[in-house]
């Protein structure tokens, strides 16, 4: 037996807590005990006064605040039953529905009601509906009174009798009067379900039946209630409710008319909507209670029914869809989807189906996720006004379908693992069309709604990350199993382009760490890697130069900047990340006319993650092995050193990230041929900038150039990158990097000498290099005592002025100070 059907007493709540709609649960307040007993005096002053007065209603009421600390005994029960069907006291409509609620407190707390004032009960009742009913017609007395009679059918004390007239008066109710079902909120609604629950699980046959095809066919009646996602969920937790109590009454025949009645052979005016709902109630029942041995091949019959029944609809509609499971759908397709969506979610373990799959891809992409609904509607609506848009967003966000996404999501994926390839690839193909729509849609909206109607946007937003979320859970599962499998390299190395490129549109809402998307990345990463054409196809499918920087579909926009575009930028950071993985099967061609374009673009970028990835990019190319250096790389690697040097500069230090292009000056002097003109034009383009960073900096102000920083912290790395060069470099290149630095130096003045002098003393002595050491020795003898003479001499502006004369062009070459050479040389 269900475990819920132990502890809800309160059917009417609980149906509506777990169906996503407002709780029915009254007032939290508690009444104490003394105010409880004058509050039921009040109430017995009614009755021996024999008129309700305003005071009566409101005792009424506040006992009813106290719904869920109250106890209501028999005498008192009787009490109400008398006002109820005392014939001197003129009842206001409104005094009704607080009678019947506290009679239906006292018949489902109490623990042992009289089976005489239960039939005197069912009494009333009956003449209650043969007379003042009719005048009042109201749907909250209906519904409550719905809710009491099948309460009290459900008692086991309750004579046959009594349950017999109660059952009737429910059958006559439901199949009379069903239409004012149709004015119900959602909260009215769970009372007239939960009503029919209680009436299910205590009928016989007879009434079972009538009962059953109330609940299944006032959804399909003309003047009935709404079909609706939450009335539809509300059928299923009843049912999930109702199975395990017939099962506990081991009422086969019970059992076997829900399976024929709605399962196998239902009428054809039941709305496939509540079917799958009741499918799946039955399904998310057995699944939760212990079947005996007895009841082992009813059981089963019903597990088989209520899976049928599911693939049955599910394959009616994506024949209605023609398979079109990324086009928005009409009010009843999407109604279906997401009942089917929820049905399977919340059944438990199903059975595999093409048609289930399908349906759940449907659902995940139009109804869970309606983003290209809601572009569309933005986009085509007026730019000034979005009110509409921002009620359906922030109402969808709220909505239990969204809040679904997770469970509905891992139901699909255990759905792919078991369905056919022809059906993977049409829902494959119809996620990764989703995922570029998506880009291109929210690159728009982010552009129009920005600074306009940011809370619309935030809550886009919302939905973009659940359906990031979506994608990457179902590319690790496609990954996980076509990847690992023994299928064509064509299919994966296809399936692994279209992973990438569908994260790279996805990128911009990676707003978590996800292991399953690292993961993921690394496994495609490495499939691509293997084959050629598979990195140029992915490398093939970044946005060109000229749509980067343009926006030709953005017509109504005054102004495009390709800086503020986050959504594009974004997408591009994925390319600078991953490109770098497999750039040694591109070939010299695609690398210059594809990638270089869109590398030197966001070098440029103010923001120093998507600046340094830029740089990345470059050291990776400039870094290839000799294996790679075909006849068109190695030309293009000393074009692209240039332009990168010079690009590089240019934007320092207000936006290039200095550790990125240190690295990748660093790459260029180590990679490059020796004697490459290239290395050359590095080292004086550094010490160029580094001088004109320098200069313009007060020489005045001794502080800054004992301690370099603030305005000189641009300029003091940029001659730490030199000094870094000095054991980088080629040794036929050291001389010209030795006379490049000793200019520089000697222009600076004394503090800042002394600071960098010192750093030579101990980049120099700590050298364990043979070679250049020697050199490095006698060149830094001959700076030292360059400096020496120079600020000994002269004042200090004057040496800040002072050019090496060509007789100095080389300080090298410079004689060994007279002064201070010994004291050098054993430092060093």
């Amino acid at each position: 037996m269900s475990i819920r059907q132990n502890n809800t007493l309160f059917l009417e709540q609980w149906l509506s807590s777990i169906s996503g709609n407002v709780s029915t649960s009254q007032s939290s307040s508690s009444l104490s005990s003394r105010a409880i007993v004058q509050t039921w005096a009040e109430i017995r002053d009614c009755l021996q006064s024999q008129a309700l007065q305003p005071r009566h209603l409101q005792s009424m009421n506040l006992l009813l605040d106290s719904q869920v600390s109250l106890y209501v005994a028999d005498t008192q029960a009787k009490l109400l039953l008398s006002i109820l069907s005392s014939e001197k006291i003129a009842l206001p409509n409104e005094a009704y529905t607080p009678l019947l609620r506290l009679l239906y407190v006292w018949v489902r707390k109490s623990s042992r009601p009289s089976p005489s004032l239960m039939d005197s009960a069912a009494d009333v009742l009956l003449k209650f509906l043969d007379t003042e009913y009719g005048q009042i017609k109201d749907p909250i007395v209906f519904a409550n009174t719905v809710l009491l009679l099948a309460a009290i059918s459900y008692v086991p004390s309750a004579s046959e009798r009594s349950k017999t007239v109660c059952l009737d008066l429910v059958c006559r109710l439901l199949e009379q009067d069903y239409i004012l079902i149709s004015s119900f909120g959602a909260l009215l609604l769970s009372h007239v379900l939960a009503g029919i629950g209680y009436a299910l699980c205590s009928s016989g046959n007879a009434h079972f039946v009538r009962i059953l095809d109330s609940l299944m066919g006032i959804w399909g009646k003309e003047d009935g209630p709404p079909c609706s996602l939450r009335n539809g969920l509300m059928i299923l937790h009843l049912v999930e409710w109702v199975i395990p109590g017939i099962m506990k009454l081991n009422s086969q025949e019970k059992l076997q008319t829900f399976t024929l009645q709605a399962l196998e052979t239902p009428k054809l005016d039941y709305p496939p909507s509540g079917l799958v709902m009741a499918a799946g109630g039955v399904l998310r029942a057995l699944n939760r209670s212990i079947t005996s041995v007895q009841r082992l091949d009813l059981v089963s019959r019903l597990r088989f029914s209520s899976e049928n029944i599911l693939k049955s609809i599910a394959q009616n509609l994506i024949t209605k869809m023609g398979r079109s499971i990324s086009v928005a759908n009409d009010g009843s397709t999407g109604l279906l989807l997401q009942c089917i969506s929820l049905a399977v979610a919340r059944a438990g373990p199903v059975s595999s189906h093409a048609s289930l799959f399908i349906s759940l891809a449907a659902a995940l992409l139009t109804e869970i996720v309606p983003l290209r609904r809601l572009y569309t509607r933005i986009l085509g609506s007026s730019v000034s006004s979005h009110g509409l848009e921002f009620d359906e967003a922030k109402e969808h966000l709220n909505s239990v379908l969204f809040k679904e996404a997770g469970s509905v999501t891992a139901c699909f994926c255990n759905q792919y693992v078991s369905a056919d390839e022809e059906s993977r690839n049409v829902v494959e193909n119809a996620f990764w069309r989703f995922c570029q729509e998506i880009y291109s849609g929210h690159r728009l909206a982010a552009l129009l709604l920005h600074d306009r109607e940011d809370q619309l946007l935030s809550n886009i937003e919302k939905m973009a990350e659940s359906a990031f979320l979506m994608v990457v859970v179902f590319a690790s599962t496609v990954s996980k199993h076509k990847l690992s499998s023994d299928l064509a390299p064509e299919i994966r190395m296809q399936t692994s382009v279209s992973i990438l490129v569908s994260f790279s549109c996805m990128e911009y809402f990676r707003r978590i760490r996800l292991p399953e998307y690292m993961d993921t990345i690394r496994g495609v990463v490495v499939s691509v890697q293997e084959n050629e054409t598979a990195c140029t196809t992915f490398v093939e499918s970044m946005p060109p130069y000229a749509d980067l920087t343009n926006a030709k579909e953005f017509p109504h926009l005054v102004k495009y900047t390709w800086l503020n575009d986050e959504v594009q930028t974004s997408r591009m950071l994925f390319y600078l990340r991953v490109i770098p993985t497999c750039i040694e099967r591109l070939s010299a061609l695609l690398f210059s006319e594809v990638v270089t374009p869109t590398m030197f673009l966001y070098m440029e970028h103010p923001n120093e993650k998507v600046s340094r990835a830029s740089h990345s990019m470059f050291v990776a190319f400039i870094s290839l092995g000799k294996e790679a250096d075909g006849n068109e790389t190695a030309p293009l690697k000393e074009q692209l050193a240039f332009y990168y040097i010079l690009k590089s500069l240019s934007g320092y230090p207000e936006f290039t990230p200095f550790d990125g292009m240190a690295s990748g000056f660093a790459h260029l002097i180590q990679h490059l041929p020796a004697g490459s003109p290239a290395i050359f034009y590095c080292i004086h383009s550094l010490a160029e900038k580094a001088q004109n960073l320098c200069s313009i900096v007060s020489v005045q102000n001794a502080d800054l150039w004992k301690n370099w920083q603030g305005e000189l912290e641009p300029c003091k790395k940029l001659l730490d990158l030199l000094l870094r060069f000095i054991s980088l470099v080629d040794i036929q290149v050291l001389p010209d990097l030795m006379k490049v630095l000793a200019q520089l130096i000697i222009q600076l003045p004394k503090d800042g000498q002394n600071v960098v002098l010192n750093e030579l003393y101990e980049h120099v002595a700590e050298s364990d290099d043979v070679i250049r050491k020697p050199s490095l020795v006698s060149w830094l003898q001959s700076l030292s005592y360059l400096c020496y003479r120079d600020f000994d001499n002269t004042s200090r502006n004057a040496a800040s002025k002072n050019k090496i004369g060509p007789e100095e062009s080389s300080a090298a070459s410079l004689p060994n100070p007279s002064q201070g050479a010994e004291g050098l040389s054993s430092r060093l």
